[in-house]
C-alpha cells in the first residue's frame, strides 16, 4: 500500500485537504479508513466519526470491486464537517450528477436500484454526488458536523456505545451499519464460515427487526442443501418471507432468508450481508477447490507410480478399478479389444461386492441399448459416452499410441453426478491406464521374443552318455525381457568324443544374442568338418574381428573322450574364459587350465591347451562370470567363494553339483542377477 501524495494542507488555517493514491487491492478500504479517521481528529470533529468510515468503506470496496484501478482518496476537512472523494480512473462520459440535501423516502427505492452502497451514502450524508470525466469517475459526500457549527442534519443516533440498531424512524444506525460491516470470519478457527454466517445474519436480523432467519448452502458434494446459519425462530413460509440468493458460483448454491416485515431497508440489508457472505463463501469455494485439485493431481501421480510399477498385463488391468472406486465412482470394468475387435471383460470391482454378480450380468447383456453397444460405440468413436439404465455411468475409450485397446467404464457416484473435475480426472486415469496396458504388452510381447531367442542359443536337452554326467543350470538377468550373451552347448565330434562348450557374448540385447548364435554355428559347423580345437578358435576370431561391431566372446572348450580304464580324458582351451573348477571325488577342488586370449579383440589369438585326466567320481565344473560377478552390496561372489562353494558337494551327481552351485549364488544376494547365471558340469559317472 503506497500512497502518492501526502498530507496537503491548503485554504485558511481551519482547513485540512488531504489526497491519497492508493492501489486496487482488498488492503484499500482499511487504508481509506485510516486517513480519513487521521483527518477527523486532526480537525476535531469525531462526532462523525461512524458516517465517515462507514460510508468511506462502501465507496473504496465498490471502486476496488467494479472499477478495478488505481483510486485517488481526498479528505478535505473544515469546522463545519467533512468531505471525501473516492475517484477511480475507469473510462466513462464526461457528465455530473448532483443529489441534493437527501432523498425523500419515495426516491429510496430509485437510489437503492443504483446499488446498496448508494443507499448508505444517500442516508447519512448530509450531500453527496457523482462526476464522470473522461479520465473516470469520481464520487463525493459532504457530512456536515451537527449543532451551531454547521447545518442541520438527520441524528443517526448518539455514540457508538449506546446508540440502538436503529434510530427513531426506523431506520438502521450508522454504529449499527459500521458493526455490520466490521463482522468478519475468525481467521483461527477451523470452520470460520459459519460462524460467521450466523453473526452476520443475527445482526442484520436485529436491525431490520425480523424474528427469524437462515441460510442455506448445497456445497455440490452430494449432501443437498443444508441449513448454514439460523438466527431466532425458523422463518414461516409465507409471502411476506424475504429470500436473497446468495451470488456464488457452481457447485455452490444458496440463499438467505428473513422473516422480516417489508421495509425501506430490509432487502437492501439483506442484499448486503449476502454480498459479503457471497464473497468469503466463494473464497471457501476456491480454497476447496484448490486442495481438491491438488487432491487430484497428488491422486494421478500416486496412479501412475502404482500403473508403472507393473509390466504384467493381467496385473495391470486388475489395477485400474482399485483406483478408480469407490473414489471416482460406484464401479469400474475395464473391457480389453481382441484382435477381431471384440470386447472382453478384463476386470471389474464394485464398492458394494454383493453388487458385481449383477454387474457382470448387466455387462454382458447385448441389445441395441445394452451398456455393451454403447461401450462399443465409444471404442469405435474414441468418445466419452453416458451410460443409461440400472448401471448409470459414463465409458471412456482407451487409446494409447493411436491404438484403440478397449474402454474403461465408471458407475456414478451414490449422491450426485460427476462434477466436471472428476470427469477430467477420469478421463486422465483412462489415459494413463491405456498407457500402462500398452507399455505391459510390449514388455510382454519382448519377453515373449527374448525368451523364445534365448532358448534357441541353448540346446533343449543335454546328451546322454554313458559314463559321462552332463548338466548345466541357467538364470537369465533380472530383466527377462533381455537377451543375455551367457550360452552353453554339447556337441558330438565326429571321431567319437564329445565337446563342452561354454561361452559369454559380451553386452545384452539382440545384437549379444546375434553374435552368441554366429559363435554357436560356427564352432558346430566347424567341427563338424572335424578341425582341431586351436584351428576352430583361431576361424572363430578371424570371423569375429571381421565382423567388427565392438562384440568380442571368451570361450571354454573341453574335448571329452574315455581314457585308460574307467577315466576321462579331457582337452581343455581357454580363449579368454575363467578356469573351470576341479571337484575331486575324494573331497577338495581346484582351478584348473591357463588362461588365454578373448576372441575378437585381436588379429591373433593364444589359446593354451590342458590335458586332464577325470576319475571316476570327479568333475569339471564350467560357469560364467555371473557368478563370480554377483553382487551383493559392493562385495563379489569372486572365484574363492565358488571354489569353496564346490568343495563340500564331492561325491554328488552332476545335477545335484549344478543346481547346488545356482542356489548358493542366487542366495548370495537379495537383488535380481544383474548377468546372466551359466553353470554346466561334467562329471565321471564311471561306476
Amino acid at each position: 500500500m503506497s500512497a502518492e501524495a501526502g498530507a496537503t494542507r491548503s485554504g485558511g488555517a481551519d482547513e485540512h485537504v488531504r489526497r491519497v493514491r492508493l492501489p486496487a487491492d482488498r488492503r484499500t478500504p482499511a487504508a481509506a479508513r485510516a486517513v480519513v479517521r487521521t483527518m477527523l481528529l486532526e480537525a476535531r470533529l469525531p462526532e462523525l466519526l461512524n458516517e465517515a468510515l462507514l460510508l468511506t468503506t462502501e465507496l473504496t470496496t465498490n471502486a476496488v470491486e467494479h472499477a478495478r484501478t488505481e483510486l485517488d482518496i481526498e479528505v478535505e476537512a473544515d469546522p463545519n464537517g467533512l468531505t471525501v472523494t473516492v475517484t477511480d480512473f475507469a473510462s466513462g462520459p464526461v457528465d455530473e450528477l448532483i443529489v441534493g440535501v437527501r432523498n425523500t423516502t419515495s426516491d429510496i427505492t430509485e437510489v437503492a436500484a443504483r446499488g446498496r452502497g448508494l443507499l448508505l451514502v444517500d442516508h447519512f450524508s448530509s450531500r453527496w454526488g457523482t462526476t464522470y470525466l473522461p479520465t473516470g469517475k469520481g464520487v463525493w459526500f459532504r457530512l456536515d458536523r451537527p449543532g451551531p457549527c454547521g447545518p442541520a442534519r438527520p441524528s443517526a443516533g448518539p455514540p457508538p456505545v449506546t446508540e440502538p440498531e436503529r434510530t427513531g424512524d426506523g431506520t438502521p444506525s450508522a454504529a449499527a451499519m459500521s458493526e455490520l460491516m466490521q463482522i468478519t470470519p475468525d481467521p483461527y478457527a477451523d470452520e470460520p464460515l459459519p460462524e460467521f454466517a450466523t453473526a452476520l445474519l443475527s445482526r442484520v436480523g436485529e436491525m431490520v427487526g425480523a424474528a427469524g432467519g437462515t441460510v442455506r448452502l448445497d456445497r455440490g458434494d452430494g449432501l443437498g442443501t443444508q441449513v448454514f446459519a439460523r438466527y431466532g425462530r425458523h422463518p414461516r413460509e409465507s409471502n411476506e418471507l424475504l429470500r436473497v440468493p446468495l451470488a456464488v458460483h457452481r457447485p455452490y448454491t444458496g440463499e438467505l432468508e428473513l422473516d422480516a416485515a417489508p421495509s425501506t431497508y430490509a432487502r437492501p440489508l439483506a442484499v448486503l450481508a449476502a454480498e459479503r457472505l457471497s464473497l468469503h463463501l466463494e473464497n471457501d469455494r476456491l480454497r476447496r477447490a484448490d486442495v481438491r485439485r491438488s487432491t487430484w493431481l497428488t491422486f494421478l501421480a500416486e496412479a501412475s507410480e502404482l500403473l508403472a510399477q507393473s509390466l504384467d498385463v493381467e496385473l495391470t488391468m486388475a489395477l485400474i478399478p482399485q483406483l478408480v472406486v469407490p473414489r471416482l465412482g460406484q464401479w469400474c470394468a475395464v473391457h480389453t479389444t481382441d484382435e477381431w475387435g471384440r470386447l472382453r471383460l478384463a476386470a471389474s470391482s464394485h464398492a458394494d461386492e454383493a453388487m458385481l454378480p449383477q454387474l457382470h450380468r448387466i455387462l454382458q447383456e447385448t441389445g441395441p441399448d445394452s451398456i455393451q453397444s454403447r461401450l462399443r460405440e465409444a471404442s469405435r468413436n474414441a468418445a466419452q459416452v453416458p451410460l443409461g439404465g440400472p448401471m448409470e455411468g459414463f465409458a471412456v475409450p482407451l487409446i494409447a499410441r493411436g491404438q484403440r485397446l478397449g474402454t474403461l467404464a465408471v458407475g456414478r457416484h451414490q449422491r450426485h453426478r460427476h462434477d466436471p473435475d472428476e470427469v477430467s480426472v477420469l478421463e486422465d486415469v483412462a489415459r494413463r491406464a491405456a498407457l500402462a496396458i500398452e507399455n505391459a504388452r510390449i514388455h510382454a510381447e519382448r519377453r515373449r521374443v527374448a525368451q523364445t531367442l534365448q532358448q534357441s542359443l541353448l540346446p533343449p536337452v543335454l546328451p546322454v552318455v554313458e559314463g559321462i554326467g552332463f548338466a548345466a543350470e541357467y538364470v537369465p538377468t533380472g530383466d527377462d525381457a533381455e537377451v543375455g550373451g551367457d550360452f552353453y552347448d554339447v556337441v558330438p565330434l565326429p571321431d567319437g568324443r564329445w565337446l563342452v562348450v561354454v561361452g559369454d557374448v559380451s553386452g545384452k540385447g539382440v545384437q549379444a544374442a546375434a553374435v552368441t548364435g554366429l559363435v554357436r554355428d560356427v564352432i558346430r559347423v566347424l567341427v563338424g568338418d572335424g578341425k582341431p580345437l586351436p584351428e576352430v578358435l583361431s576361424r572363430l576370431n578371424e570371423t569375429l574381428v571381421e565382423r567388427g561391431g565392438g562384440r568380442y566372446c571368451t570361450l571354454a572348450l573341453a574335448a571329452v573322450s574315455p581314457g585308460d580304464g574307467d577315466q576321462l580324458d579331457v582337452s581343455l582351451h581357454l580363449a579368454g574364459h575363467d578356469r573351470p573348477v576341479l571337484l575331486h571325488g575324494g573331497g577338495g577342488a581346484t582351478f584348473v587350465g591357463t588362461g588365454g586370449t578373448a576372441l575378437g579383440l585381436l588379429d591373433t589369438i593364444t589359446t593354451p591347451t590342458a590335458e586332464l585326466a577325470l576319475k571316476p567320481g570327479d568333475a569339471l565344473i564350467f560357469y560364467t562370470d555371473g557368478v563370480t560377478e554377483r553382487r551383493r552390496g559392493r562385495e563379489l561372489f569372486g572365484t574363492e567363494r565358488l571354489r569353496e562353494s564346490a568343495a563340500p558337494l564331492a561325491g554328488y551327481s552332476a545335477d545335484v553339483v549344478a543346481a547346488r552351485l545356482r542356489a548358493a549364488t542366487i542366495a548370495f544376494s537379495v537383488e535380481p542377477p544383474r548377468d546372466d547365471i551359466a553353470v554346466l558340469v561334467l562329471r565321471n559317472d564311471t561306476p
